[in-house]
């Protein structure tokens, strides 16, 4: 077992600054004594020589009393009850464990809580049984601590440990939410609710023709971000697919038949799930070099990856977990696996629709445009893609392809299966309160205002529909006066005072 010291002083832990000088300690203290090569957590545990507690953004900081005992299973202790499971860590822990040590580590205090969570993860993460007897007697004991990470509301019993199982997914998808102000407010809002609220009193076929053009708006966002412009009968048939989220269950072959309707042109893109490396960025100009800025999962990795994914779909849909959260947690795992050549981001935001969609968030069919969101705050997009991936970059080793692709040459499945997801739960949940209280009510307050002046139009002067369209449109982009060209072209059977009518009338309406 590791002799080392655990509990270090520091002022830098791997580029990262502490706030004031302190002792590192819980999982921070186990990455360090363990030269684990993990991703350094989001949030790190230092203890005060200054006798102070409080938390910033990367660390919580405690008083001298709460410092461990320096050794392994102290330290373990520590990071189960102030920081929760990081499933990733503890595995990387366990495999450096022989068989004697981890029945020593979990039988430090064989009937006590956090020996028991251990030894349950040890054997639901490694799927290896110590040779331990069952335990036959106490209460059963809550696996995640729902004050600290999101978890199942009910659990599976697991009558060996005496431990109640509330983790959210199977032992080869687990990605854990921590508990954050932001997410416990957004939460304790109900905003499926609020929504609700809001759409019940809008005309339904106002609400129907809003559901529309946000789907058309959506559809096209969703390529936007792709740096695509598609022609307009792609994006409606993408759009009509996204319209259609939630009605069939997720499986490999449902995911294919999305690939489908996203790429038209099958000619330069092998279809269907990868058989060889992928990786998100740049070459180098003079030399072909990939400069990676995401690595994507080994291809050999794929089966049993989406085969866990789909599983935790499912579990979670059948669960009272969040809906935001449950979407975050398949959209952005099926993202950073990247299974497929092309068209990996537009499923990844399909798999939002489709997860709030089977969890009934909307409960009168209308699709969030969450791609709409996301493309007004494609800066905070990318730091969330970003703030996965490029720590990983670190620890994946991998060397160049011939056609200048990526060839992973280390064990990497574990980095997609297991992970922190809470900044990107709370990003989308950022685009679903922006879609609520901004897109939705701007694009019926938009119809409600084109209906009056359209009534203005026809009631004035019998204009079709047709001209209509084209008379907004020409004033939403002049700024609500009319063009010359317009005025001796389409419009020029309107004189001089009729014209002036309707500028008046539009920017009143419009106001």
């Amino acid at each position: 077992m590791n002799n080392n010291r655990f509990s270090l002083k520091i002022t830098v832990f791997r580029g990262r600054k502490t706030p004031e000088e302190g002792f590192l300690v819980g999982y921070g203290a186990l990455l360090e004594a363990y030269k684990l090569d993990v991703p350094v957590p989001d949030v790190l545990t230092l203890i005060s020589t200054k006798k102070r507690e409080y938390k910033t953004d990367e660390w919580q900081v405690f008083t001298s009393r709460y410092l461990p005992e320096d050794s392994l299973y102290k330290h373990l202790v520590f990071a189960l009850k102030y920081e929760g499971l990081n499933l990733l860590l503890l595995k990387k822990i366990f495999e450096k464990l022989t068989e004697q040590e981890s029945i020593a580590l979990v039988q430090h205090e064989p009937t006590g809580q956090y020996s028991r969570r251990l030894w349950f993860l040890y054997e639901w993460l490694l799927n290896k049984q110590l040779s331990i007897k069952d335990i036959k007697i106490g209460n059963y004991v809550t696996l995640v601590d729902p004050d600290l990470q999101f978890a199942l509301p009910k659990g599976e019993k697991s009558e060996r440990h005496r431990i109640l199982n509330n983790l959210p997914g199977i032992n080869g998808f687990c990605p854990l939410i921590r508990k954050t102000e932001k997410l416990n407010r957004y939460i304790e809002k109900n905003i499926s609710s609020q929504s609700e609220n809001y759409i019940k009193n809008i005309h339904a076929d106002v609400l129907k023709r809003a559901s529309a053009f946000l789907l058309l708006k959506d559809s096209k966002a969703s390529f936007t971000i792709e740096g695509e412009s598609p022609k307009s009968k792609r994006m409606a048939r993408w759009g009509q697919a996204i319209g259609q989220a939630g009605m069939i269950d997720l499986n490999k072959e449902e995911l294919l038949r999305l690939q489908q309707i996203i790429i038209e042109n099958p000619r330069f893109v092998d279809m269907g799930f990868r058989n060889k490396g992928g990786f998100i960025g740049e070459h180098d100009r003079i030399t072909g070099e990939p400069l990676p800025d995401h690595i994507s999962a080994k291809w050999q990795d794929l089966d049993p990856l989406m085969t866990s994914l789909i599983q935790t779909n499912q579990m979670l849909l059948k669960s009272d977990m969040d809906a935001v959260l449950s979407a975050a947690v398949i959209a952005f795992g099926f993202v950073f696996i990247h299974p497929f050549e092309d068209g990996n981001g537009r499923l990844h935001r399909y798999l939002i629709h489709h997860i709030l969609s089977k969890k009934q968030f909307s409960k009168q069919g209308l699709i969030f445009p969450v791609s709409a969101s996301i493309l007004d705050h494609i800066v905070d997009y990318r730091k969330v893609l970003e703030a996965y991936s490029l720590p990983l970059l670190d620890y994946i080793d991998w060397r160049e392809t011939q056609d200048h692709n990526i060839e992973v040459l280390n064990d990497t499945m574990d980095y997609y299966a297991y992970f922190d997801a809470t900044k990107q739960a709370e990003f989308i949940y950022d685009c679903v309160m922006d879609t609520i209280e901004n897109i939705i009510p701007r694009e019926v307050t938009y119809l409600i205002q084109y209906d009056q002046f359209k009534h203005f139009l026809e009631d004035e002067f019998e204009m079709p529909d047709k001209l209509v369209a084209l008379m907004v449109r020409f004033l939403e982009q002049n700024e609500g006066t009319l063009s010359k060209r317009a005025k001796e072209n389409e419009f020029k059977k309107l004189n001089e005072e009729e014209i002036n009518n309707i500028e008046s009338e539009y920017r009143k309406t419009f106001a």
